[in-house]
């Protein structure tokens, strides 16, 4: 900071969804001060186009947020996750694979920027724009943000966050290096009601290579339905979006009659959705959420990647805004968490999204946790975040040697004997 002159916040954040909220709850209750800055007037704004599907490894942080509670009060869902493939139902066992939680984001966003607004230190900015960062001594120095008159605040803070989603303009303002990984499916989703029948709690993800498809029971007594499918099927879903969904849904096994509910809401489709990876960290700034990663939908993992990266980054500072070390050693503690942590799962994800058909080893493997409770609940929790890509090969690859190893046998043993 240039000399003589404090920041009026330690800490200035631009945007107030779940990544952003979570950092600022956690960074307020250590005493920092935050500016949370969103370019929504609308305190009760939400993201349009979200699974919502909160993973198990995102719930320690919404608890510890003090909005576990609060969620499950507005009706959220608590459901494991069932995964289905051409190989057999997957079916991993919740005590292994954990619970994830559904909560729609119109009912989820507002709750979690209340908190936010609510929390002692933090200053909620709605209707802010972010113009431009501040420099000073080649290090971010915070962000002029547009006011509703049209004039210019400049927001001084010791760190500025980007946690302003996939196209994050905070990243672009930064020059943040940025790499991409083609993503080859479209999606289109819905919410239809009376679709499952009463206290049919389950979520279903359908890898049916390529297609895929997602369904999570949420509040309200809804359940949202979505396709993610590769180019050529396109043009169905362009002529008739509602008739295509329902349609595809129509031949996946255990999923819901679409037929006998009724849509709620809009059809809403996304066609681009490029997996974008920054360096989530710079001098005097870090990116959390989809601004530091953001990838495929279908693995229902942006949520908990959001609520994480922001516990993972006030962690990482907290030493720092209290005088304790240099910002740059709390911001490379992030970044080793954020690596550590996502880095190789979000590289299979980014792989698998590419609307490529299984491998021969991925075929072999769905089949094997099809049949076997140990695999199935190693993989439900390496999906739901609660184990690492390490262990998850450290663990399934021996016990996947061994069933092909014990499945070869016995079809030799069933063999008829050859007497010459």
């Amino acid at each position: 900071m240039t000399a003589g002159i404090e920041p009026e916040h330690d800490v200035a954040i631009v945007g107030a969804s779940l990544a952003g909220c979570a950092a600022a709850i956690l960074l307020a209750r250590a005493g920092a001060r935050v500016a949370l800055i969103e370019k929504q007037p609308d305190p009760a704004a939400f993201k349009r186009i979200c699974s919502h599907y909160i993973q198990p490894e995102g719930l320690p942080v919404l608890d510890r947020l003090g909005l576990l509670e609060p969620a499950l009060a507005a009706g959220a869902v608590r459901t494991p996750l069932r995964l289905w493939t051409p190989r057999g139902l997957i079916d991993p066992p919740p005590e292994r694979a954990g619970v994830g939680l559904n909560l729609r984001r119109e009912v989820l966003d507002p709750l979690v920027r209340e908190a936010a607004a609510a929390t002692p230190g933090v200053e909620l900015m709605l209707g802010r724009e972010a113009r431009r960062l501040i420099r000073e001594e080649g290090a971010v120095a915070g962000v002029a943000i547009a006011d509703p008159a049209g004039g210019e605040r400049v927001v001084r803070a010791r760190l500025t966050v980007g946690a302003d989603g996939r196209g994050s303009r905070v990243a672009a303002l930064a020059g943040v290096r940025e790499r991409t990984r083609p993503h080859g499916r479209f999606v289109y989703a819905a919410y239809f009601e009376g679709a499952l029948a009463p206290g049919d709690d389950r979520s279903c993800a359908w890898f049916m290579d390529p297609q895929s498809a997602v369904m999570f029971r949420t509040d309200g007594d809804l359940v949202l339905c979505a396709a993610l499918m590769t180019p050529e099927r396109l043009p169905d879903f362009k002529r008739d979006p509602e008739a295509a969904l329902i349609d595809f849904f129509s031949g996946l096994p255990e999923a819901p009659s679409l037929t006998s509910g009724r849509r709620v809401g809009p059809l809403l489709g996304k066609l681009e959705m490029t997996n974008r990876i920054r360096r989530p960290t710079a001098p005097g700034l870090a990116l959390v959420g989809d601004a530091a990663l953001a990838s495929d939908p279908l693995f229902g993992i942006g949520c908990g990647w959001a609520l994480r990266s922001g516990g993972w980054l006030a962690d990482g500072v907290v030493p720092a805004l209290r005088g304790e070390e240099p910002l740059r050693r709390g911001l490379a503690r992030y970044r080793r968490a954020h690596r550590r942590h996502l880095a190789l799962r979000a590289a299979v994800i980014h792989d698998y999204s590419s609307g490529r058909p299984m491998r021969a080893p991925e075929r072999d493997f769905y089949r094997a946790a099809a049949a076997d409770p140990l695999l199935a609940g190693l993989f439900g929790a390496y999906v739901g975040g609660r184990i690492g890509t390490g262990r998850l090969l450290a663990e399934a690859l021996p016990r996947g040697a061994y069933l092909t190893a014990r499945d070869g046998l016995a079809r030799l043993r069933r063999r008829p004997a050859a007497y010459g």
